[in-house]
């Protein structure tokens, strides 16, 4: 059995004394592990990194075995953010969403298609964090807990759309939610449809996906958020605080939304 396919690299463990135990994903086979002979080594070590493109061959007696890996660099994603450390955030966020919700060698094209728009442009920074929640509602959508921002789920409006029911996931507009916003999700105006957004936006945007992400897609599974897209959320909240003008009382986030 063997495969020889375009793979971006998910995560890599140490396994004995050199080897490591590869996660990467491709269109083909989704998300795949392998033991990669040597993958410690200095030769091989800026291979194997979270988030590069690698044109990987896997190579196995039988299709339910481990296999092993050998494979060559297309594009190092882990350099490029290197000395970026919120772009860094990102990109370890992503690779640790996708690794821990995936089933292994089920094949999820919207997802991979949309790491494959999405890490190359990781360092560019900020400006990219819209595109990384909006690959969030894909990943929530792929894996059946999509999120309904097509209309009010009270009034059936399809414009003012402006916040989403932590229950349902369905947005509602500023009447439709009436004496109950405070109990709502804001949604950021990016997320249907606006080209514009800001730090505000992007800690909105990451306190919505990440309600559903913890309650529904990892808590389903008994799994906590994972600790690096919590960290990216803290990063965030810190650009909200970075970008006040005038000095005043913290902000004291709800982290249990997000």
């Amino acid at each position: 059995m063997d495969w020889d396919l375009p793979a971006i690299v998910l995560n890599t463990r140490p396994y004995g004394e050199g080897d490591v135990i590869v996660t990467l994903m491709t269109e083909e086979h989704g998300a795949h592990r392998g033991l990669a002979r040597g993958g410690a080594s200095r030769a091989q070590g800026g291979l194997w990194q979270a988030g590069n493109f690698v044109q990987a061959r896997w190579l196995a007696r039988m299709s339910d075995q481990l296999g092993s890996f050998s494979g060559e660099l297309i594009y190092a994603t882990a350099a490029s953010v290197m000395d970026d450390p919120l772009a860094l955030g990102m990109l370890t966020a992503i690779c640790a969403q996708a690794e821990d919700a995936l089933p292994e060698r089920e094949p999820h094209e919207p997802v991979f298609s949309g790491l494959i728009r999405l890490l190359p442009r990781l360092a560019l920074g900020q400006v990219v964090l819209s595109e990384l929640i909006m690959w969030e509602t894909v990943l929530l959508a792929d894996l059946g807990y999509g999120l309904d921002l097509a209309g009010c789920a009270v009034t059936g409006a399809t414009e003012g759309l402006a916040f989403v029911s932590p229950k349902t996931g369905r947005a509602v507009t500023v009447e439709g939610a009436g004496i109950w916003s405070d109990r709502l999700l804001r949604l950021p105006s990016f997320m249907t449809g606006a080209a514009e957004s800001g730090p505000e936006d992007w800690r909105d945007g990451l306190r919505l996906t990440g309600h559903f992400l913890a309650r529904d897609l990892f808590g389903g599974r008994h799994r906590p958020l994972p600790m690096a897209r919590e960290m990216l959320y803290d990063r965030v909240a810190a650009l909200v605080a970075d970008s006040t003008p005038a000095p005043g009382v913290p902000d004291l986030e709800d982290r249990d939304a997000g």
